[in-house]
């Protein structure tokens, strides 16, 4: 595998971009043989770094009578370009400085003239074989003589990148449908500089729910926004594989990276356009989460804990013990990891006003005081479980009219984790130095007690 940076378009390339780029492909597990960071025998791999390759087959083209020199203006080619619309033509160029006489042609250049390089069309349909679309033929006056080296000396996008995968031995170019319309360009360039042409695989559009292409407005749409949410790298791998493919023999949707490599082929993308659907994404970055080691889940979840003001930068050995209870107690209820801050504000954000306001039972809760404040030993699991014992004998209360009022009283929320997993975080996160002090049992209880005012 070979990464190659295309960079000719100056106005949209800068240094961060690449750096952005090269980011999100080795956050995503992708990595390559050959590229501008380790080098190769095909380099250089910046295509602003192949300007004289580019100039040097431009000129063959010409010398060869398969290209002309093009002397219109920006100006003369957009009357052009207006012209043919108004009367319902295609808009594409007229060709005429095709029939310049190529010595005068060269002349005109020589004494400084301003111009272009044209390929020039050959009059007949351009077909090629798509292996997701199957056999595709363009007529020629749909196709137009596409300039492949402007006046500035600056080249195309569509002659480049032929230039680029003919030299570099590229024998696939997969990419998205809505570059089918170049690939006639590209197919007639091949032809023209007597380079066999490569296997094309244009992978059908990514829709939004609205079935409209997928833009800002459907949410994430770059692999570091999805990084930014806390989705895992290899869900997010396995979901868009299966957008516009289908693995042979059954409905199977988990794959891991390893398992791709082996199922994925092209024959079986279809060229109807995929919906991107964020619910499933998340259902399966829940999947990952539950299956990744704790160690990692809490080494990812860290910068959203320390950017919420809920951990300090540096936690030490024992904040980060405690930590990892949290993160294995919240992860799995989680579709992405930017959510767990949140989660974790029934730890960090006890709110006694908001457990005051909430419906109750006065006697179950005037016994469960009397127990906490009658005994001053450390609440433990099942210190905890001997108390709501006493607690069921002396009110009668059980199942939810037992429970249900202490858990409102102590984190202020209807529901929860399990109190055996909870009391522990509460207990020794209190004993801790953080950001966010975090109450334990008795604190909180005496906090409602005074909110309440008994």
């Amino acid at each position: 595998m070979m990464l190659r940076i295309e960079d000719t378009d100056v106005a949209r390339s800068e240094e961060r971009f690449e750096g952005q780029l090269l980011d999100d492909l080795k956050w995503m597990g992708i990595d390559w043989d050959e590229g501008p960071d380790v080098g190769g025998p095909h380099g250089p791999y910046r295509q602003s770094d192949r300007l004289a390759i580019y100039r040097e087959h431009a000129e063959r083209l010409l010398r060869e009578g398969k290209a002309y020199l093009c002397f219109c203006s920006q100006e003369e080619l957009e009357l052009e370009r207006e012209r043919a619309l108004k009367n319902q033509q295609p808009p594409i160029y007229s060709g005429k400085c095709r029939a310049l006489d190529p010595a005068e042609a060269r002349g005109r250049r020589a004494n400084g003239e301003a111009a272009a390089i044209r390929l020039q069309i050959p009059e007949h349909p351009i077909r090629f074989h798509d292996i997701v679309h199957g056999p595709v033929e363009f007529s020629r006056e749909v196709v137009s003589d596409p300039i492949i080296l402007r006046s500035t000396g600056i080249p195309v996008y569509n002659y480049v990148v032929v230039v680029d995968d003919a030299l570099m031995d590229i024998t696939h170019v997969i990419r998205g449908d809505d570059h089918l319309s170049n690939t006639p360009k590209q197919v007639a360039l091949y032809e023209a500089l007597g380079w066999p042409v490569p296997e094309f695989a244009h992978l059908s559009t990514i829709l939004g729910s609205d079935r409209e292409r997928l833009s800002k407005r459907h949410g994430a749409t770059s692999i570091a926004n999805f990084r930014e949410m806390g989705v895992l790298p290899e869900a997010l791998m396995n979901y868009l594989a299966l957008l516009g493919w289908a693995p042979s023999g059954g409905t199977r949707e988990i794959f891991s990276p390893e398992e791709l490599k082996k199922e994925f082929s092209l024959e079986r993308v279809t060229p109807s356009p995929a919906v991107f659907d964020m619910e499933k994404l998340y259902w399966l970055n829940r999947h990952y989460i539950k299956q990744s080691p704790p160690k990692r889940i809490e080494k990812l979840a860290e910068p959203f804990f320390v950017g919420a003001g809920q951990l300090p930068g540096n936690p030490n050995d024992a904040t980060r013990a405690w930590f990892g209870k949290v993160v294995a107690l919240l992860a799995p209820s989680v579709d992405r990891l930017e959510q767990l801050p949140e989660r974790a504000s029934l730890i960090f954000r006890y709110d006694p006003a908001a457990a005051v306001n909430a419906p109750d039972n006065a006697e179950v809760l005037a016994a469960f005081a009397q127990q906490v404040e009658g005994d001053p030993s450390p609440m433990t699991p099942e210190r905890f479980k001997a108390i709501m014992n006493e607690v069921k004998a002396k009110t009668g209360a059980k199942g939810k009219d037992l429970f249900h009022p202490v858990r409102i009283a102590l984190t202020g929320s209807h529901s929860g984790p399990e109190f055996d997993k909870l009391i522990p975080i509460l207990e020794e996160g209190s004993r801790l130095s953080l950001p966010q002090p975090v109450l334990n049992v008795r604190e909180r209880l005496a906090a409602f007690r005074v909110v309440r005012g008994n």
